[in-house]
């Protein structure tokens, strides 16, 4: 899939990373391409599937959800069908923010967010129950957001 992007892909891509909302004229204007390529490129790139989602990040503390936990998880062994269910699990959570399937001790890590240790302890409970495939779960507090970002690094 990378072969397919050009310097000007990249470079499109790279300012939609930092701002979603740059219209075409703006973006043609720093790329070097009128707004009409633009736009082309930007329709091949959603369909392409290389932009998967513009979204607005929201700050955590001016929601009702301020904490963040990573937890690890160990599936009872390796079961790509126990991975299948609690994938699609995960995807109808909402406050399971990110889910990795990881090499080391654990088999998954997930970036979980609650109201407070009381909140996440419910959504660990049912974690659980509505998933026995999870033999063991071990959960992180994030004391203090030192750097968030979903941006990859694009070199034009």
């Amino acid at each position: 899939m990378v072969e397919q992007l050009d310097q000007f892909d990249r470079s499109i891509l790279d300012l939609l990373q930092r701002d979603c909302q740059m219209k075409a004229e703006a973006i043609a204007d720093k790329v070097g391409l009128s707004p009409s390529a633009v736009q082309r490129r930007l329709k091949r790139l959603r369909t392409d599937g290389i932009i998967t989602a513009e979204i607005a990040v929201v700050s955590r503390k001016a929601t009702d959800y301020p904490m963040t936990f990573i937890t690890g998880m160990e599936i009872e062994r390796d079961n790509y069908d126990a991975l299948a269910r609690f994938r699609a699990w995960a995807d109808k959570q909402d406050n399971i923010q990110q889910v990795y399937y990881v090499t080391g001790q654990v088999d998954l890590v997930a970036i979980i967010t609650a109201r407070d240790v009381e909140h996440y302890d419910d959504i660990s409970a049912q974690l659980m129950s509505e998933n026995p495939q999870i033999k063991r779960m071990n959960t992180n507090v994030v004391l203090r957001d030192i750097k968030i970002g979903l941006q990859i690094p694009i070199k034009p």
